[in-house]
């Protein structure tokens, strides 16, 4: 990628930023109608990602794109009891220890992306489209009735109809309302050998959320869950994660955690082949759907509030976005009409209400302590399984999601009630406003 000249105007129809997972998805999508597409890149677009992406692996398959996971688990379940019943491996059988110790299968499968796979994937399709990578650093931008022109730290000015903020989480330009802290969902991760194995061989851990390695007065604390799957070749990811919290749980806490978890089992690391610090914002609130920047991904606050994903709605919704934005091109659509139908693509109401929905359900779940939490997620996965991964996936309606946390809350614990008590009034009316327009 040559270094663009500092004087030089280019032009184009959409300018997308940033080199991560949401811009890649978006250039692909817009440059695959025809549209001609410059993408601003901090740094090589090829250049490795660091962090690991998780799917469910019907989500991909539905799409076609089974072909970009790298592991496929049949064997995946959860643990929500407080342990202290047996020895052994961190994701037992069913047949080992007490029953607090036995697995919750959950009956679906699921995936971890091939990294450079997807990178590949979608930076094939972006030369496919004749998408055009320039090198640099947003500086500023300034809007015009026919569009805008984005200057970098280096002085080059690039002009577009409409710009894309994909820049991540702390977006460039894209901007928020502060409705208050925003939790940080924090997770501590290896890949390694071990003494033992972490967790039963094939198997792939959502969540342990037992708590027996933990003195009595750290149970009193925010919990944290092991997340973990077994990569082959007697190679184990696993990771100690919380779930989300204000000001977020910090790393050395969640190291140490993971290390206790596994002395407990009579399990220590023999060889770290990677370590994994993940950090980002679980509810930050929608971003102004009337400025002229469109944001993508994490910019456009498309991490699911209440399970973390973000890969999936990526995937699925950047054909959304884009088709928008094509129709309103081809409806001679300039400037702030332009950028309005572009967010409107993006987030329609029923995605906008069940947004809100998941981060008040969110602000709920922090509240909760240990055995609450534990509680909760027993009897959510109880749940019918098209309810429970329509919930974590973002696939449900509005309607089906009221339908699921009603039944939720009908058979959930009097700890779960009572923590839950005074939303069902705020789910009804928030459904009401969301219905009446």
């Amino acid at each position: 990628m040559g270094q663009p000249r500092s004087t030089a105007l280019s032009r184009c129809d959409i300018l997308v930023i940033g080199a991560g997972p949401a811009a890649l998805a978006i250039a692909a999508e817009l440059g695959s109608r025809g549209l001609a597409v410059t993408a601003l890149a901090p740094a090589d677009p090829a250049s490795p990602w660091v962090n690991t992406y998780g799917i469910w692996a019907e989500e991909v398959d539905a799409l076609g794109l089974g072909h970009l996971l790298s592991h496929r688990w049949s064997d995946c379940v959860s643990f929500f009891g407080a342990g202290g019943g047996g020895g052994g491996v961190v994701g037992g059988s069913a047949s080992e220890g007490q029953p607090q110790d036995r697995p919750l299968h959950h009956g679906r499968a699921y995936g971890l992306f091939d990294k450079a796979a997807l990178q590949a994937h979608w930076l094939g399709r972006c030369a496919s489209a004749g998408v055009v990578w320039q090198q640099g650093k947003a500086s500023s931008i300034r809007h015009h009735q026919e569009g805008s022109t984005l200057t970098t730290c280096g002085g080059q000015e690039l002009a577009a109809q409409l710009v894309v903020d994909a820049s991540g989480h702390d977006p460039v330009f894209v901007r928020r309302r502060n409705d208050g802290p925003v939790a940080g969902q924090a997770a501590y991760g290896m890949v390694g050998r071990f003494s033992a194995a972490p967790i039963s061989p094939g198997q792939f851990v959502f969540m342990d959320y037992r708590c027996d390695h933990l003195s009595a007065p750290e149970r009193l604390e925010p919990p944290t869950f092991l997340y973990a799957m077994d990569l082959g070749d007697g190679v184990f990811f696993v990771e100690e994660t919380s779930l989300a919290l204000a000001p977020a749980v910090p790393f050395a806490q969640l190291q140490d955690r993971l290390r206790r978890r596994l002395a407990q089992r009579g399990v220590e690391l023999r060889e770290l082949l990677h370590e994994e610090f993940c950090l980002f914002p679980m509810n930050p609130a929608l971003p102004d759907l009337g400025q002229r920047v469109v944001g993508f991904g994490g910019a456009a606050s498309m991490v699911h509030p209440a399970s973390g994903f973000l890969v999936g709605g990526l995937l699925r919704r950047a054909p959304d976005l884009a088709n928008a934005v094509q129709s309103a091109l081809e409806q001679g659509l300039q400037g702030e009409a332009l950028a309005r139908a572009a967010w409107r693509g993006l987030w329609p109401a029923d995605l906008r209400w069940k947004h809100g929905f998941f981060r008040f359900g969110l602000e709920k779940l922090m509240r909760f302590d240990g055995p609450q939490l534990r509680h909760h997620f027993a009897s959510f996965f109880s749940l019918p399984q098209q309810q429970w991964y329509g919930f974590l996936t973002n696939t449900i309606t509005p309607a089906q999601l009221l339908a699921a946390m009603l039944r939720l809350y009908g058979q959930a614990p009097w700890d779960v009630r009572w923590g839950l008590m005074g939303q069902r009034g705020r789910e009804l009316s928030l459904l009401a406003r969301w219905l009446l327009g």
